[in-house]
């Protein structure tokens, strides 16, 4: 008997219910008629949802809100049944047919390590000893575009015609160090560490639960990063005297705090103001003129010191910027006789370094990935950091949904190609997310990847690691970060004189002087920071030896205060070919007054 409005009025009275509203009677009818439901059924469903509700009201909005959390969930629930009547052979394509064939050669093992000899027949089995194990069946060698297959993940996977036919592959547009005549290939991996240099629990090892934060407590974790500074700068500068920003001071004194935006637009010289601690200013703050300062860096979030006079209380004129101090290089706890010996046996090690995209603009193919792959597998270096974004979140087939799989699903099939296309090299593979990676956790400090399970055999030489991390690879320390801070800090940063100094380096020294790899703040639009493990694990522990840096800005090398800092640039520019770095380290033992740079040569090479 078909559905009607009549027995669902009578089942409403049961529970001595009575709706007016015609419009909420034929809303109920027509999810009956749509979720194959019985009057008592959709009556009794409603009534306990509208119970564990506190007993809402029967209209429109909250019929909407029960389909939407009961009956839909129901219907889920069917669904199986349905798929087993319809019962299709499944599509396969070249990379779930290895899938089975795989299982298929260790099921065939299993049963072969249960025969014996008697039973197998004419197939005798090879007696095996500890001397002689019993070899194990090999998959034949398959290039890397085999095993990476666009194709089943997008219907429009035709290759950049621009990318394909670019010119100048290979060509070295910077170099640092002796680079010149260098032979660039590794060791394949042999004898390569790498490792984080913190412990685990003070380093982000998998997900947790982020943007649960309130605003006192991101008040408290930004004064405490100012009082840290300040005490560093006090301890530096051997500073006493200090002023509250608010009070009037007609001598020069000393003003502590941060430096700070007095609208929403962007910092320029007549729209700075220096926000006080609360130890000090109690948190107070107060424009600032700097007309009377020749030369200065500033940009928001910056913790300075400052030297000046504030007459009436409401403006204060600088006269001096105290610098911020770097932290000390890292040095291992070991007595001068161990650490020489520990150095000895350490040789020189070749690092790769790309970050993505690894597609570009207008294809899905991955062909610069490939290109990548190619370069691993013919030079060996012995570790590759590899940056996000893996899956771009900004390619223009993934922002119209035109994929058919799951973005988890590409990004494992580029893991696999990745790992399996290098697995010949020997090379170490090094995986930093970023905040493009689509499929990842969009927050800052980043999670490593977690969706993706290299083979046994494999997981010796992967390692996943967070956005931003410090490693220490053969002694030399590397401070890594996908984030694109050079290009977030230049477009806030101000200066003068103007043109009188190298942009790049400004900013590259103000990241080791405030000891943080991301220092901007309030941070660009496109950033979600969580402030509470901002504070734990997006500080620099040490001044690494080595800061990769990658941004949309051109690529470069660069000394500062003794660090080599790296733009590697992109893989790739839109829609054509990008550059990558590679670089010779190897730990040197020298003191902190006679400091020798563990990098020999750095190089930026166009793919």
């Amino acid at each position: 008997m078909p559905a009607s409005v009549e027995n669902i009025v009578s089942e409403l009275e049961t529970f001595d219910l009575v709706v007016e509203d015609q419009s909420v009677l034929e809303k109920l009818l027509e999810h009956c008629i749509a979720y194959r439901l019985k009057e008592e059924v959709i009556v009794n469903e409603w009534f306990a949802f509208s119970s564990t509700r506190g007993g809402i009201g029967l209209n429109t909005d909250n019929v909407e809100i029960f389909e939407h959390e009961i009956l839909s969930k129901r219907t889920n629930k069917t669904r199986p049944a349905t798929a087993r009547q319809n019962n299709r052979p499944a599509m396969h394509d070249l990379n779930t047919l290895e899938e089975l064939v795989q299982a298929e050669t260790e099921e065939e093992n299993l049963l072969d390590s249960y025969t014996t000899p008697a039973k197998a027949g004419s197939q005798k089995r090879v007696l095996t000893t500890p001397e002689q194990p019993q070899p194990k069946k090999v998959s034949v060698s398959r290039s890397p575009r085999l095993l990476f297959s666009p194709a089943s993940f997008s219907p429009s996977a035709t290759p950049s015609q621009k990318y394909s036919s670019r010119v100048n592959r290979g060509e070295v547009v910077v170099s640092f160090g002796m680079a010149r005549g260098a032979s660039w290939r590794g060791l394949g991996g042999r004898n390569a560490s790498v490792q984080l240099l913190l412990a685990p629990e003070d380093s982000i090892t998998k997900r947790f639960k982020y943007m649960f934060q309130k605003l006192r407590d991101v008040r408290a974790v930004l004064n405490d990063r100012i009082e840290e500074l300040i005490q560093v700068l006090k301890d530096h500068y051997k500073m006493e005297d200090f002023r509250s920003v608010a009070m009037p001071a007609q001598e020069p004194v000393t003003f502590l705090g941060q430096i700070a935006c007095d609208s929403n637009g962007k910092l320029n010289a007549k729209s700075v103001i220096l926000q006080g601690d609360l130890k000090h200013s109690a948190g107070l703050q107060v424009p600032v003129d700097l007309s009377e300062l020749k030369d200065y860096s500033l940009f928001p979030g910056q913790v300075v010191a400052l030297e000046g006079t504030n007459s009436t209380g409401q403006r204060m004129v600088a006269s001096r910027l105290y610098e911020g101090v770097p932290l000390p290089f890292y040095k291992a706890e070991k007595c001068p006789e161990e650490e020489e010996e520990a150095f000895e046996g350490l040789e020189q090690q070749m690092v790769l370094v790309a970050c993505g995209p690894y597609t570009t603009s207008d294809s899905i193919t991955y062909d610069p990935m490939m290109d990548l792959i190619d370069v691993i597998n013919r030079d060996q270096p012995d570790i590759c950091i590899l940056l996000g974004p893996f899956v771009d979140s900004r390619h223009e087939q993934i922002e119209t949904c035109q994929l058919t799989v799951t973005f988890q699903e590409v990004f494992k099939q580029c893991m696999k190609g990745i790992i399996e296309g290098t697995r010949g090299s020997g090379s170490r593979l090094v995986f930093v997310p970023s905040l493009r990676d689509v499929h990842h956790d969009f927050v800052y400090p980043q999670a490593p990847f977690h969706c993706f399970e290299p083979l046994k055999e494999d997981k010796e030489r992967v390692h996943f690691v967070s956005d931003p991390c410090t490693l220490i690879i053969n002694g030399v320390v590397f401070g890594v970060t996908s984030t694109d801070v050079l290009f977030h800090m230049g477009a806030e940063e101000i200066n003068s004189p103007p043109g009188g100094s190298d942009r790049f380096t400004r900013i590259l020294k103000h990241i080791l002087t405030q000891r943080s790899y991301y220092p901007l703040y309030p941070p660009a639009e496109e950033m979600n920071i969580d402030y509470e493990c901002f504070q734990l694990y997006a500080q620099t522990p040490v001044t690494p030896d080595v800061l990769i840096v990658p941004s949309e800005l051109r690529y470069f090398i660069k000394d500062v205060l003794g660090c080599i800092c790296i733009n590697p640039g992109r893989l790739t520019k839109g829609q054509v070919g990008g550059t990558y770095g590679r670089l010779f380290v190897q730990k040197q033992n020298s003191d902190e007054t006679h400091r020798q740079t563990p990098c020999r040569a750095v190089q930026v090479v166009k793919i």
